[in-house]
């Protein structure tokens, strides 16, 4: 049974940083271009950022070069790096690798 658990999210002033991780068990996550998204309150789902097996990475624009998304295949963990959160960053961030969903992390971003 594949299973994906998002950790790191929480409450933080604007500006603040923090570090989302993503742990796979059931999958190798060497296998798959590893993904966050992120749902904000009344709205859908967003892809935010994939990292490629290869380790190429893509980003949404509307980030502004803020997060940086980064893999350990070692340890089956996929991170989203986020700097310069501001409060519209706040969000349910997700990961997804094939097809497969975690249960997400909340991201609140408030003064």
């Amino acid at each position: 049974q594949v299973r994906l658990a998002e950790s790191g999210g929480g409450l933080v002033q604007p500006g603040a940083s923090l570090r989302l991780s993503c742990s796979g068990s059931g999958i190798d996550f060497n296998d798959y271009a590893l993904n966050w998204y992120r749902q904000a309150p009344g709205k859908e789902r967003e892809w935010v950022s994939t990292i490629f097996s290869s380790g190429r990475t893509h980003y949404a624009l509307s980030l502004k070069g803020r997060f940086t998304i980064s893999r350990d295949n070692a340890k089956n963990t996929v991170y989203l790096q986020m700097n310069g959160l501001e409060p519209e960053d706040t969000a349910v961030y997700y990961c997804m690798a094939g097809a497969n969903w975690g249960q997400g992390t909340p991201v609140t971003v408030s003064s």
